[in-house]
C-alpha cells in the first residue's frame, strides 16, 4: 500500500512534468522581420536610429552606416552594464569576427578594457578616423514587425559589438554615441539578427527626406508595407551586388575585403541620352579602385572629376531653359527655382538613369533627388566633385536614395530598388509605427 506522503511525491512529479512538458510545447516567439527608425539629422545631415542595449536598458542614438562592419560604440563615458561580457581570445566570437588580435589592458578592468580579449578597427566612416576596441557582447532589444506595423519587442542576449574611444564620436550628430553598421560581415546587424532569429539574410531601407518623420529599415523579408496600405516589396527591379575585394574602411588588415555595397553602373544616360564618360573607372580594379557604392553617410552623390564634369555639363545643357545662378558649395550647377516647374517627384528637370546590367534595367533618379533645394528661389544639381583618382568613382549619397526603398538581399547577393515612392504616392515617412499589440 503507498502512503500518503509517496503520493503527494508521485503527484509532485507529475504537476513538474506535465508543466515542463506544456513550457517546452509552447513555441517561444519568433519573429519574421524586425524594425529600427531612422530620422535624418538637419544640422549633419547624416541618418540616425535609436537601439537599446545594456541592463538595464539605455536608448543608443546611433548613426547609421550602410556599410559599416559591425556597431560601435563609446565604452569610454561611463558605460555600465551588468550583462557586458568581453570576447575572450580565441573564443568562438573573435572567430566569426575575424579578429586575429589578442590584447592586454594596463588599467583598471571596465567595458572596453579587459585582459586576454580580442579587438577590432572601430572606424568612424564620416571623418575617416579609426582605433582598436575591444570586441563584447551585450544584451540588445528591438521591435519585431509584420511589415506592416511594430510587433511586440524582442530581445538577443549576446549582441556582439566594439568599444570605440570618446574622440571617434567626432563629426556624428549630437547625442550620438556610435555608429549601427549594416555591412557585409558576419557581426554587422543584419547578419547577427538573421543569425538570431533564424530569418533570411535581408534587410532594407527607406530614408524620409524629411528631419521630422521616421523613415524606416527592415531586417528579414518582406512585405514592407506604406500607407495607404501599398507592399513597395511587390515591385522592386534587381541588379547584382557586388564585392570589392580590397577593403575601403579608414584602417584594415592586409586581404580584408570591403563591407561596402558596390552596384555594377554600365552607363548614365540624362533625359535618356548617353552621357560620354571614361567607362573604365566604372569598374573595380585589382587594387579595390573604381566602382560604384551605395552610401549613408555621405549626403550628396560624390563622383569623380571626369564623371562630375561630364555630367553637370549634360544636365546644364538638357536644362538649357532654366535660368542659372551662382554656384552655392558644395555645388557647381544652380537654377533660379521660379524657371523650373514641378511634377509629382519633384523639380521638372531631365531625369538621371543609372544603367545597370543591361539597358533595360536602370535606376532612375527625378528631380527630388537629383536637385536640392538651397534656399527658398535657388536650387542646385545635388551632385557633388570627388576629385581625381578617388578610391571608388561613384559613391551614391543619401539624398539620392530618399523615399526609395533599398532591399539587399544577402543570400542571392543582389539589391532591390524601387525608384523614387512619390510616383506610388507614398514616401519613405509612411510606415505605420503605430503598435498593434
Amino acid at each position: 500500500m503507498v502512503s500518503s506522503s509517496s503520493s503527494r511525491f508521485i503527484l509532485l512529479c507529475s504537476l513538474l512534468f506535465l508543466s515542463s512538458a506544456a513550457s517546452v510545447a509552447r513555441p517561444s516567439f519568433r519573429p519574421k522581420s524586425l524594425l529600427l527608425p531612422v530620422k535624418k539629422d538637419s544640422s549633419t545631415l547624416q541618418y540616425l536610429t535609436h537601439l537599446n542595449q545594456r541592463t538595464p536598458l539605455l536608448s543608443l542614438t546611433l548613426t547609421l552606416d550602410l556599410g559599416g562592419q559591425f556597431l560601435w560604440v563609446d565604452c569610454d563615458q561611463g558605460y555600465s552594464s551588468s550583462s557586458y561580457r568581453p570576447a575572450r581570445c580565441r573564443s568562438a566570437q573573435c572567430s566569426l569576427a575575424a579578429s586575429n588580435g589578442c590584447g592586454e589592458c594596463f588599467s583598471a578592468a571596465k567595458p572596453g578594457c579587459n585582459n586576454n580579449t580580442c579587438s577590432l578597427l572601430p572606424d568612424n566612416t564620416v571623418t575617416h578616423t579609426a582605433t582598436s576596441g575591444e570586441l563584447a557582447s551585450d544584451l540588445v532589444s528591438i521591435q519585431s514587425t509584420d511589415g506592416k506595423n511594430p510587433g511586440r519587442v524582442v530581445s538577443v542576449p549576446q549582441l556582439l559589438f566594439v568599444c570605440g574611444s570618446s574622440f571617434l564620436l567626432e563629426g556624428l550628430g549630437n547625442g550620438v554615441m556610435g555608429m549601427a553598421g549594416l555591412g557585409r560581415t558576419k557581426i554587422s546587424l543584419p547578419s547577427q539578427f538573421s543569425a538570431a532569429f533564424s530569418f533570411p539574410r535581408n534587410f532594407a531601407i527607406c530614408l524620409s527626406s524629411s528631419s521630422s518623420s521616421n523613415g524606416v529599415v527592415f531586417f528579414g523579408d518582406g512585405p514592407y508595407l506604406f500607407l495607404p496600405g501599398i507592399d513597395v516589396s511587390s515591385s522592386l527591379l534587381y541588379t547584382p551586388l557586388f564585392r570589392n575585394p580590397v577593403s575601403t574602411a579608414a584602417a584594415y588588415s592586409q586581404g580584408d575585403a570591403s563591407s561596402e555595397y558596390f552596384i555594377g553602373i554600365t552607363s548614365i544616360k540624362i533625359n535618356e541620352k548617353i552621357v560620354p564618360i571614361n567607362t573604365t573607372l566604372l569598374s573595380i580594379d585589382s587594387n579595390g579602385n573604381g566602382g560604384t557604392k551605395i552610401s549613408t553617410v555621405n549626403p550628396y552623390t560624390v563622383l569623380e572629376t571626369s564623371i562630375y564634369n561630364a555630367v553637370t555639363d549634360f544636365f546644364v545643357k538638357e536644362l538649357s531653359g532654366a535660368d542659372r545662378t551662382a554656384a552655392v558649395a558644395p555645388f557647381g550647377a544652380c537654377f533660379r527655382s521660379k524657371s523650373i516647374g514641378s511634377t509629382r517627384v519633384g523639380p521638372a528637370v531631365p531625369a538621371i538613369d543609372l544603367v545597370l546590367q543591361r539597358e533595360s534595367v536602370y535606376w532612375r533618379i527625378f528631380g527630388a533627388n537629383s536637385v536640392v533645394e538651397v534656399s527658398n528661389d535657388v536650387v542646385c544639381l545635388g551632385f557633388v566633385d570627388g576629385g581625381l583618382n578617388p578610391t571608388t568613382s561613384i559613391v551614391i549619397g543619401g539624398h539620392q536614395i530618399e523615399d526609395n526603398l533599398l532591399n539587399f538581399d544577402l543570400k542571392k547577393s543582389r539589391l532591390g530598388f524601387s525608384s523614387s515612392l512619390l510616383f506610388r504616392q507614398t514616401t519613405c515617412a509612411n510606415f505605420n509605427f503605430t503598435s498593434i499589440l
